[in-house]
């Protein structure tokens, strides 16, 4: 080719593009481009792949798109298509992360068609589909994909989902269509020697796409791929059908090749030595290869290397994300009338209905605000339509109720969507719809559980079932489920296995194999000692995360104005009959579709059958909108901890807490709930002194006094932090909300930079710049970060791992990594990395001591783990017990075989050992059950049986289904037991034997960790010094 060979304005197309963050991508606002690249010099070696996998060919191909996009850039490609097997789940995801890293996305599938009709589904003979690659070449080309993806999976889905000639025939518009890999329909004749087959089928797809279908030619380095692409080089002298070249890619790099080839064991149920299994070799030759490896192969073609730019840039699609229309209200908005005019009439009539003819001033303003704010941000028919089912519902006694933000509209409370009087209660409507910030309000409802999906049902009727559907969500594989599926596939044994997933901490969800490593001691000794074990965990990293199948959404459902696959792809719904979307709940916010949370709530289906018991047992119909808010004998009743399957009020440290505050009205009890979760529940124990009139109800600053007037000066509810936020520093209550939805994403980097502009705004106010300070600390919780506590720089220090011991302040001074033992969520102690040490200036400091002789000195709102949960350093009294870091140190080397603590912790803690031939062991956590057989069938003579205790049969400390395991008569571990002295002894008479107390460090460990994970009373001899 010479230098001026037109193909070198190849890269014209690619001249818009610019280098953008992906995070801040707009899909509606092209960035300005930056300044183009150079353009090569010729002749042009530039390659894009149009034959790539991800993640979401499930099982499949390995890489998330975001890599596969990052991978490209890296290797100075300025395209790729993407084309999941039968799917189109990562398209818009990776449509903008494209986008955003300047590289132009190709959306695309690998199809399945039929060898018949896709409606044929009898035997091997329909199982044996051809693989088509289409690429979407416009927007038409795009909605011809959505249709023809969505009627693979709902009309001919068999084993795939499958496409016929006479669909691809009809869909064939916009689309450019590729011959694909050895499945394809033309290179399998050809592989069968049927030449003859592969002409024909090659003519038929000529004659559907014209100029927009080639044949595809790889190299993988198979014999195989010789063979089809002599046969394809044929078909193109005989046919003139241009050829093009590409890269089966199923991972991003050549380095990802082993964990694949593990994926493949997963999707196959195979293990990696299994000689029949599915394999993709040669290892590393299915990844995304640079321009230079694809010119290497095929420079003696360089056409069909040039095509894949030709495709690329015949490929223009743009698609535009937004709010799309509503759906049709004309059953319910009078011709005639809009829906924002009928909505402004519904709701004066429901303000008479709602509070009569004394109806004031204040809920009238009210009213006309929110109408006001409706009309500008366009919501009017969105409301309507939620009204829609829920007066469906009502109308039909099926208990229903809004949950969060829509609670603080009176438009809801006119409607009867709501039955939450928001003036009354003092509910903030910014934070169901802010006029600042327009987004989609969420009103997530509640619903009888057993009757949730009648409601759903209606929808489908009212609006059509091809426009009401269900949301699809992945299930990825976590750490846990990474090593046991690559334990399978190793073939390792799977008690093993078992036990290395068992050591990764259950909490957090979605921890990562990495932070796992750094916060079980035992686990990375495993993985840095035993080489087989590296392997595992190593492999098990490089599987970590990938979208491993599809399910339904539990609560979410999608509607549309029109057919759903006008806008996206749709497939069979895991469960029922009924369909469910490709595109998750983030991509549909993102197109703009309507969504809605149907939640199923036990508790309402208990109390509408409560309800119904009540009027056939005794007569009497109650209505639960009218029983009395003031019941003294209901308050009593809690008050004395009967709280068992009270909605919220359940578990033992709510229940404790409950029975600290001795509640008297309803708003005692909404704001123990506010308080009791992570960060704000310090302020627990104040609340209670304060409304007992032991604590002044001081607010933080005299302005604040009506603010928080109801919650004794503390700031509880969310509606107070934005009218917090308003009073101080001035902001609109628009604004305002911005700063509170900053806060509830946990964004460590936004609360950074917010924290300093509302401090500076407070002060312009005209408050103190400590008042502005402190009222900041206050407002942490709300963003889910710990209580601001402090402790004095001298505080010393144990590494959990390495035993070095140092101080805040040196670490403070030094930053390396540090892991100490802190509390979980679930109140265990836990190794956790020091994530950051900050210093919070002067502050005054109160050593505390206990009666073991420990002195800890920090700020007086430093919280403590008590008996009733976390409570301030400056609410303790003398005489309350704190949990304080405490140091066992055991000078001893002896020790007992691990099976042997194990099984003594369980038949102490949860454990019948007064049976005369068989011991019992209680529990409902299988992980603990399976330790426990692993480790009694270690005792010789000892034969382990599991079984499930009915639920009218229970032992004393279990429960139903509780599983239980007993021992063969007169076994091993029951001598063993017996030696021990520890048979024959009800629960208030077990001991733990003398020799545990003479044993290791490790030991005395490991035996508490399993005495612990029961749920038994441990105490002294004098039952004062309580243990949980």
């Amino acid at each position: 080719m010479s230098a001026a060979d037109p193909t070198d304005n190849l890269r014209a197309w690619w001249d818009n593009d610019a280098d953008v963050d992906p995070e801040a991508y707009e899909p509606t606002e092209e960035p300005r481009p930056a300044e183009p690249e150079p353009l090569p010099p010729a002749p042009s070696r530039d390659f894009v792949h149009l034959h790539v996998h991800s993640e979401f060919s499930l099982l499949d191909g390995l890489s998330p798109v975001k890599h596969i996009v990052e991978t490209v850039k890296r290797r100075s490609m300025r395209a790729v298509a993407l084309t999941d097997h039968g799917n189109l789940y990562g398209a818009i995801d990776f449509y903008s992360h494209a986008r955003g890293a300047g590289i132009k996305p190709i959306l695309g599938v690998e199809t399945y068609v039929s060898p018949r009709g896709m409606s044929d589904k009898l035997g091997n003979q329909d199982r044996n589909y051809f693989h088509l690659v289409l690429l979407a070449k416009n927007l038409e080309g795009y909605h011809n994909l959505i249709k023809l993806v969505s009627r693979a999976s709902l009309e001919g889905y068999y084993y795939k989902p499958r496409i016929d000639r006479a669909l691809l025939a009809e869909h064939a518009r916009g689309l450019i269509a590729l011959s694909a890999c050895y499945s394809g329909e033309p290179s399998r004749a050809i592989l069968e020697s049927d030449f003859e087959r592969a002409r024909d089928a090659a003519a038929w797809y000529r004659e559907v796409f014209g100029e927009d279908y080639f044949l595809e030619l790889q190299d993988h380095g198979s014999p195989d791929d010789k063979t089809v692409n002599a046969g394809l080089l044929e078909l193109n002298q005989q046919l003139g059908i241009p050829l093009v070249v590409t890269n089966d890619s199923h991972y991003a790099s050549a380095d990802q090749a082993n964990a694949h080839d593990v994926l493949l064991c997963v999707q196959t149920n195979s293990t990696d030595q299994d000689p029949r299994r599915m394999r993709m070799e040669p290892l590393g030759a299915f990844c995304l290869k640079t321009p230079a490896e694809m010119w290497q192969l095929f420079g003696h073609l360089p056409e069909a290397l040039r095509n894949t730019v030709r495709i690329a840039e015949r490929c223009e699609l743009d698609l535009e994300f937004g709010r799309l229309s509503f759906p049709a209200l004309d059953h319910l908005v009078p011709a005639g009338q809009t829906p924002q005019q009928f909505l402004e009439r519904t709701c004066e009539e429901g303000l008479l209905r709602r509070y009569g003819q004394e109806v004031t001033e204040e809920q009238r303003r009210r009213l006309a605000y929110e109408l006001e704010v409706v009309e500008k941000t366009g919501f009017a028919a969105y409301i309507l339509f939620v009204w829609d089912f829920v007066d469906w519902a009502r109308q039909r006694g099926i208990p229903c109720g809004p949950r969060g933000s829509a609670a603080g509209s009176i438009i809801l409370y006119c409607l009867g969507i709501s039955d939450l009087d928001p003036v009354k209660y003092g509910l903030t409507f910014e934070r169901f719809l802010n006029p600042e910030r327009i987004q989609m309000p969420d009103i997530d409802m509640d619903f009888a559980d057993d009757r949730r999906d009648e409601v759903i049902q209606y929808v489908i009727d009212r609006y059509g079932r091809d426009r009401v559907a269900q949301i699809i969500t992945f299930g990825r594989l976590l750490a846990r489920a990474a090593i046991r599926d690559v334990g399978r596939a190793l073939d390792y044994p799977l008690n093993e296995v078992d036990r290395v997933a068992k050591l990764v901490p259950s909490i957090p969800i979605g921890l990562k194999l990495s932070d796992a490593l750094e916060q079980s001691p035992e686990l990375k000794a495993l993985y840095e000692g035993q080489p087989h074990i590296t392997r595992l965990i190593d492999t098990a990293r490089g599987l970590e995360g990938v979208a491993r199948n599809a399910g339904t959404h539990a609560a979410g459902v999608v509607v549309a104005d029109q057919p759903l696959t006008n806008y996206v792809p749709l497939q069979r719904a895991t469960r029922g009959d009924s369909a469910m979307t490709q595109y998750d709940m983030k991509v549909l916010d993102k197109i703009g579709l309507l969504k809605m949370d149907f939640l199923g709530l036990a508790n309402l289906t208990m109390l509408s059958k409560a309800i119904a018991n009540v009027k056939a047992m005794r007569g009497i119909e109650l209505d639960l909108d009218k029983l009395p808010l003031d019941d003294a004998q209901t308050y009593a009743m809690l008050s004395r901890g009967e709280t068992r399957t009270v909605f919220q009020l359940e578990g033992p440290g709510m229940t404790r807490s409950v029975q600290d505050l001795q509640p008297g009205t309803l708003d005692h009890l909404a704001a123990l709930v506010a308080l009791y979760r992570p960060g704000p529940m310090a302020h627990i124990s104040s609340y209670v002194a304060r409304r007992e009139g032991r604590e002044a109800a001081t607010p933080p600053d005299p302005s604040l006094a009506d603010v928080l007037e109801e919650s004794y000066g503390i700031i509880v509810y969310q509606d107070q932090v934005l009218q917090v936020v308003r009073k101080l520093a001035g902001y609109s209550l628009g604004q305002a909300d911005v700063l509170r939805r900053a806060m509830g994403k946990k964004e460590k980097e936004v609360m950074a930079r917010e924290g300093p502009k509302f401090i500076e705004a407070v002060v312009a106010n005209g408050y103190p710049r400590p008042t502005a300070e402190r009222v900041w600390d206050l407002l942490q919780p709300f963003a889910g970060y710990a209580f601001n506590k402090c402790v004095v720089a001298e505080t010393t220090l144990v590494d959990a791992l390495t035993g070095e011991r140092t101080t805040v302040g040196s670490l403070y001074g030094n930053p390396r990594p540090f892991t100490i033992h802190a509390l979980g969520k679930d109140g265990k102690l836990r190794p956790r990395r020091v994530v950051d040490v900050m210093a919070n200036g002067r502050k005054p400091v109160f050593e505390l001591r206990t009666a073991q002789g420990r002195r800890i000195a920090a700020t007086a709102n430093h919280p403590f783990r008590t008996l009733n949960g976390w409570t301030n350093l400056q609410d303790l009294r003398p005489g309350d017990r704190i949990a304080a870091a405490r140091e066992l140190r055991a000078q001893s080397d002896e020790s007992w075989p691990k099976h042997e603590l194990v099984v003594l912790a369980g038949l102490v803690s949860e454990g019948n050992t007064c049976h005369p031939s068989t011991l019992y062991f209680y529990n409902n956590d299988v992980a603990l059950v399976e330790d426990f057989v692993a480790s009694a069938a270690q005792f010789p003579n000892t034969v382990v049986q599991v079984s499930t205790r009915d639920k009218d049969q229970r032992p004393w400390n279990a429960r139903g289904g509780t599983p239980s395991i007993s021992a063969a008569k007169r076994s091993g571990v029951y001598v063993w037991a017996e030696q021990l002295g520890i048979v024959f002894c009800k629960a208030t008479q077990k001991r733990v034997p003398a020799g545990v107390f003479r044993l290791c460090d490790a030991d005395v460990e490991l035996f508490l960790g399993r005495l612990w994970s029961g749920d038994g009373f441990i105490h002294d001899n004098r039952n004062n010094t309580p243990f949980y």
